[in-house]
């Protein structure tokens, strides 16, 4: 059984060595269920399909939120677990994004004796893929209750700070027409692909917007991420496209977003089309609870940059900030690594924010 009372980093590794790819979390769950009913006191646990849920019901005057996910990308090779030749780094799939992150949590809920808050642990599948199927999304559609909080913490890598917030996140399809010639006689065609000339000097022109909210600065990107045209080697296209990825700051909505998109390629001869988007969400750090959280971290405090389920919990209404050991530079790799120091360091930076006194 997995020792929520021992090591974290002893944890972390052994949820690491449960293989837990997207849509195949059965295990890790079952087993992640039975430590938590068989080593803590004074929770209620509750199983939602793959995803596993506990809280306290003290009557605390706030309530805190721990929420990570239990999947992961495909393994690339990266199992087992294993240490440096030092010992001072931990090796395996998942070690970053984010088992050292829910192994943080899962020792924390077992060894705070006399929380200050009452708390709630959401640990759940599918992050890892389609949005559809995101057990959180589950969560909040059958159990939406469960998600009430003063304050959440979703512990996705951060490298050991508060990272407030997150951006927001459009993709649009940008598309040209024109006529098809042979090329012999260009002139009598009209090229789609050189027509997308215009939009991508736009682009590469474009100026990134910085905005500061609660003291974090979050800086806006516009980028083509995928250019799509051509019908053969002597063939003038009557059509191409350009996808653009919008990554906007959350005082921003997504229609203000897919508005300021069409302002910046304003008098170009396309057609742009909306394929996926996601608000952000503001950091929310005034918020009293989110307050004592940042004078925990000393602090130590940025701007989310990339989209995470913290933007789930904004839509509710929660300020929502991510905070984990593992480095999100390496999160997905064939090499992903954390820092063993960095799971202690998290661990002693969390226990004073929710109680401070450890259980036996």
């Amino acid at each position: 059984m997995l020792d929520l009372h021992g090591d974290p980093i002893e944890l972390t590794a052994a949820l690491v060595d449960i293989p837990s790819e997207s849509r195949d979390e059965a295990r890790i769950a079952d087993e992640v269920e039975a430590a938590l009913r068989a080593q803590t006191s004074g929770f209620e646990i509750v199983r939602s399909g793959n995803a596993v849920l506990a809280r306290t019901r003290r009557n605390r005057p706030s309530r805190v939120l721990l929420a990570g996910h239990l999947d992961t990308v495909p393994v690339a090779g990266n199992l087992p677990s294993h240490r440096s030749t030092g010992g001072d780094v931990l090796y395996g799939c998942g070690t970053s994004d984010m088992k050292s992150g829910d192994a943080v949590f899962l020792h924390l809920v077992a060894t705070v004796a006399e929380p200050v808050h009452d708390l709630t642990l959401v640990l759940y599948d599918c992050e890892e893929i389609e949005a559809a199927a995101n057990g959180l999304g589950r969560i909040e559609r059958e159990l939406p209750d469960w998600l009430a909080a003063d304050v959440a913490i979703l512990g996705e890598p951060t490298g050991g700070y508060i990272e407030a917030g997150c951006q927001g996140t459009l993709r649009v399809v940008v598309s040209a027409s024109g006529t098809r010639a042979h090329s012999a006689r260009s002139w009598l065609g009209d090229n789609a692909i050189h027509k997308l000339g215009a939009v991508l000097d736009r682009l590469a022109s474009y100026r990134a917007r910085t905005v500061d909210i609660d003291g974090c600065e979050y800086r806006e990107g516009l980028s083509a991420v995928r250019v799509d045209g051509g019908v053969a080697g002597n063939v003038i296209p009557d059509a191409a496209s350009v996808t653009v990825n919008y990554r906007f700051a959350p005082d921003r909505s997504l229609t203000d977003a897919l508005q300021r998109v069409h302002e910046v390629l304003d008098g170009i001869d396309v057609r742009i089309e909306q394929t996926d988007g996601a608000a952000g969400a503001l950091p929310g750090l005034s918020q009293p609870a989110a307050k004592a959280l940042v004078e925990a971290a000393g602090g130590q405090v940025r701007a989310k940059y990339g989209w995470t389920d913290v933007a789930r919990f904004a839509a509710l209404g929660i300020p929502a900030v991510n905070f984990g050991p593992g480095d999100p530079n390496l999160a997905h790799t064939r090499d992903e690594r954390v820092p063993v120091a960095a799971i202690t360091a998290a661990v002693d930076m969390l226990r004073p924010y929710l109680g401070g006194l450890a259980g036996g």
